[in-house]
């Protein structure tokens, strides 16, 4: 039987999922705004390119190989957590709002629990109050998106939805190599991130049709995406993924949502209505009962039990 993690790697896990809200959910608002600048899969591919070759770059400078990892998972991790994501997120914001759009991906949580409780994958059985905090996030999940006001808007949610599964697909390959392999964090990191990006750029350039308008709000975006949301980002989901268990941590990131909403809100006047409002609600209630049901507890005492 593995030992347990050890209590200062669980401190830093979850305070890498903290910081993983914040630039993740502010994200959501660069993203749709650059989109008066550059097409969407233009745009997936160029944070995907850059963030890649930073990761290599910090790959040489740590004096860490550059060898690939094992391609299986490299390019199962790459094309479903970064291009499919990625991906289908960026051309979801085409007709989408910011905030709406990042709950619906956002849905990937529950993809985790389901990939990850299949034998083929890690065969981790959810617990009673994963099922119970599922089930009233979802309900929060409902009353946020509103499926009877569709508004013509139905391609651009489904499109959301298929990001979510993308990356719960890509988060439990993931978990399955880190457990099945001694796979350097750094390397997979940025090995995946080469194959995401190599699948976004050649779809870009078979699609490449919206000029590109270069501006200084461009560019910090681009930077923002490479250099935080992308190296860092990246890296400190796959952390997570090492430290706790996939459903916790697809569960956690459901506070993503809940900022980005808030973000929307205040920067681009998506103002929520009041079935979404009380969908944010729920889904913070599901959190809540995450931490007081059984799910967090041994993970906080752990985490505050170090000596």
């Amino acid at each position: 039987m593995a030992s347990p993690p050890d209590p200062k790697a669980v401190r830093l896990a979850v305070l890498a999922l903290i910081v993983l809200a914040l630039v993740w959910s502010y994200n959501w608002i660069v993203t749709k705004s650059v989109l008066r600048y550059m097409g969407a899969l233009d745009f997936a591919a160029l944070r995907c390119v850059c963030g890649a070759l930073v990761l290599l770059v910090v790959l040489a400078l740590t004096g860490r190989s550059l060898k690939p990892p094992p391609w299986r998972p490299v390019l199962g991790v790459g094309v479903l957590q970064v291009a499919g994501m990625t991906g289908l997120s960026q051309l979801a914001l085409v007709s989408g709002g910011a905030g709406k759009t990042a709950v619906l991906v956002y849905t990937m949580p529950f993809w985790v629990i389901v990939f990850a409780a299949l034998p083929i994958f890690l065969n981790e059985k959810p617990r009673r109050s994963q099922y119970i905090a599922a089930v009233i996030a979802a309900l929060g999940l409902l009353l946020v998106i509103q499926p009877w006001q569709w508004h013509g808007s139905l391609l651009s949610s489904l499109l959301a939805l298929a990001s979510g599964a993308s990356w719960a697909a890509g988060s439990v390959v993931a978990k399955k190599a880190f457990r099945d392999h001694p796979v350097d964090l750094l390397c997979l990191t940025a090995w995946q991130m080469v194959a995401g990006a190599a699948v976004l750029l050649a779809l870009a350039l078979a699609t490449h049709t919206t000029p590109i308008v270069w501006s200084p709000y461009l560019m910090l975006a681009i930077a923002y995406n490479a250099v935080l949301a992308t190296a860092l980002g990246w890296g400190l989901w796959l952390f997570v993924l090492r430290i706790l268990p996939a459903g916790i941590a697809g569960l956690s990131t459901l506070m993503i949502p809940v900022l980005s909403v808030l973000w929307a809100l205040w920067l681009l006047g998506e103002r929520p209505s009041l079935a979404e409002s009380s969908g944010i609600a729920l889904i913070v209630l599901a959190l809540a009962l995450l931490g007081f049901a059984g799910t967090w507890p041994s993970v906080l005492r752990r985490l505050f039990d170090a000596r």
